[in-house]
């Protein structure tokens, strides 16, 4: 495995459970939940850092974004029982397509 691919994983997980502490910050105001959500921020950023001396930016950028949509997208769903329409559904659909468009066809040079 890639060691950049390795950092993207830690960065998107640490992305995607800081997004998801949001909720349980309540504006910021509850420190325990603020601390993580910020910690959790600082170290998706850094291990983004790291992932783009390995994989070049338009694609580490681009898995981060859409895989951090999708998984906070079905913890909304799944865990904080948020519901969803067929516009949002479609919606990562073509965010999955793009993706995989970036991966296969462009170019890392």
């Amino acid at each position: 495995m890639n060691l950049g691919y390795l950092f993207l994983a830690i960065a998107i997980v640490s992305e995607v459970t800081g997004s998801s502490l949001i909720k349980y910050t309540e504006g910021f105001t509850k420190p325990l939940p603020s601390m993580f959500c910020m910690a959790l921020f600082g170290l998706a950023i850094f291990m983004l850092s790291k992932t783009v001396n390995y994989i070049p930016l338009y694609i580490a950028y681009a898995l981060w974004g859409a895989l951090g949509i999708i998984l906070v997208t079905l913890i909304s769903i799944f865990v904080m029982k948020e519901s969803v329409n067929i516009a949002t559904i479609l919606g990562l659909f073509f965010i999955v397509i793009g993706v995989v468009l970036v991966n296969i066809y462009g170019s890392s040079h």
